[in-house]
Parts: structure tokens; C-alpha cells; sequence
């Protein structure tokens, strides 16, 4: 099964699984898109890796959509934002979505919000996204695609999604200064054993302005076996 993966900037991901769809992190006031919040059909789930600004701006225009994350922020966006569906789960947990699967995976990385409301947000965790129910048994028909939220290097990359969840591809954050840079990022993408990166989390503003040359030539220079998907700004990748 083909699935669709357009990047609207930052860390905001359009995936289309069979026409279940999802919008991960929307965060449309970034440079990368020419898009607002409001030009976007809403989509079925809604899925936060965290509860940082920059992941949840524009959550509130898609209210009718169902939210997805752990049960600490599901709780602060359904009582503060206006959502009425949600799913709350959590770290390892895999839940069905509409014809996809999602598996939470922590992220290492903070969590905070600025609110005048006493909220713990939870952990900050990414997502993997399957066509088909992850099993111990190796499904080489499966289509999987692993968005990693805002982390840094972890050997769980190394050590479980790779092996076990099996992604076919990776949005990883490369803008260095609050997550993985290009360095750790091609490491990331030889561990997690992925057929193409897609980096994310980059050129926004100018702490995470980098050189994606820079990018590439880590990738190259690893053991990683993926191709660098540079994509532009509401651009569409399609994962075969």
C-alpha cells in the first residue's frame, strides 16, 4: 500500500494512509509553508508529539478531528483547546486508526507549556505509523513511517524501532540547538535501518538554520543505505 507524506514545514506532517489521514504537530505559522492552518482540510486524527508551541499552535482548527497522544496532553487539549475526541495513550502502546496503526515511541527531548493553567503535559514521545498491525513476525508488505517528534540520538532507535517496528521511512529533526543535528541524524538513519530520511525541524528560525549539504554528506558518510528526501514546503512524498 502507497502512503502519502507531505511536509507543511517544521515538524507538521499530511499522512494518508488508504484515506485515513493525519495531521501530525500542525504548526503553519513556520517559513516552509505557504499554507494556513485554515487552508487545510481537517483531517481524521490529529496526532502531538509534545506540548512545545511550535507542535501545537494550530491545533484549534481542527477540533473536529480526534487527538492522539498521551493522556496528560489529550487532557489539556481537549479541556482547553475544544476538542471533543480523543485518544490518550501511551509509551509502547499501538492503537488502530481508521485502516492504520499507531505506536507511540518516547522521544528525548522536554515538555512544557506556558499556560496560566497547572498542567503536566506528560513526556514527550513520536509516532510510527503502519498500514499494518506490528508483530514479532516481519511483515516485508507492511508500509511504515516513523515521525520521531523532537529527540535526540537514543539507542531505542537502534534497538527497538528499527528492529522491531521496522519503518520504511523517518522524519527526523536536523536543525540541531533543541534536537539531533545532521551528525546524529545520519546516525539515527543507519540504526533505524530506513530506505529514506526526511528531514524535519529545520530552517524555522534561526537557532535550527543549517546547511542541509551538510546533511547529505553525513548520511553518505555513514553505514545508512537511505536516500535524503529533501522536500520543499507542502510538498508530497510517496512511500511505496
Amino acid at each position: 500500500m502507497t502512503m502519502e507524506l507531505t511536509w507543511h514545514g517544521h515538524s507538521t506532517w499530511h499522512v494518508d494512509v488508504d484515506g485515513t489521514t493525519f495531521l501530525i504537530d500542525p504548526f503553519f505559522q513556520n517559513p516552509m509553508t505557504e499554507l494556513s492552518a485554515e487552508d487545510v482540510e481537517t483531517p481524521d486524527f490529529v496526532l502531538l508529539t509534545h506540548g512545545h508551541a511550535d507542535h501545537i499552535a494550530d491545533a484549534g482548527a481542527f477540533t473536529d478531528a480526534t487527538v492522539v497522544g498521551v493522556p496528560e496532553l489529550t487532557t489539556y487539549i481537549e479541556e482547553e483547546v475544544g476538542f471533543e475526541s480523543s485518544i490518550g495513550m501511551n509509551i509502547g502502546g499501538t492503537v488502530e486508526c481508521g485502516d492504520a496503526f499507531v505506536t507511540m515511541h518516547r522521544a528525548d527531548h522536554t515538555n512544557g507549556l506556558n499556560t496560566d493553567y497547572e498542567y503536566s503535559l506528560g513526556l514527550p514521545i513520536g509516532f510510527v505509523i503502519s498500514d499494518e498491525e506490528p508483530t514479532r513476525e516481519s511483515d516485508p508488505d507492511a508500509t511504515t513511517f516513523y515521525h520521531a517528534g523532537d529527540t535526540g540520538l537514543m539507542s531505542e532507535m537502534k534497538d527497538v524501532i528499527g528492529p522491531y517496528l521496522e519503518p520504511d521511512a523517518a522524519a527526523l529533526p536536523v536543525g540541531d540547538h533543541f534536537t539531533m543535528g545532521p551528525t546524529q541524524a545520519a546516525i539515527a538513519t543507519e540504526w533505524l535501518g530506513v530506505d529514506h530520511l526526511l528531514p524535519m525541524h529545520y530552517d524555522t528560525f534561526p537557532p535550527v538554520e543549517i546547511d542541509t549539504d551538510d546533511l547529505v554528506s553525513e548520511v553518505a558518510a555513514s553505514e545508512a543505505d537511505a536516500e535524503v528526501q529533501l522536500l520543499d514546503g507542502d510538498e508530497t512524498f510517496t512511500l511505496e
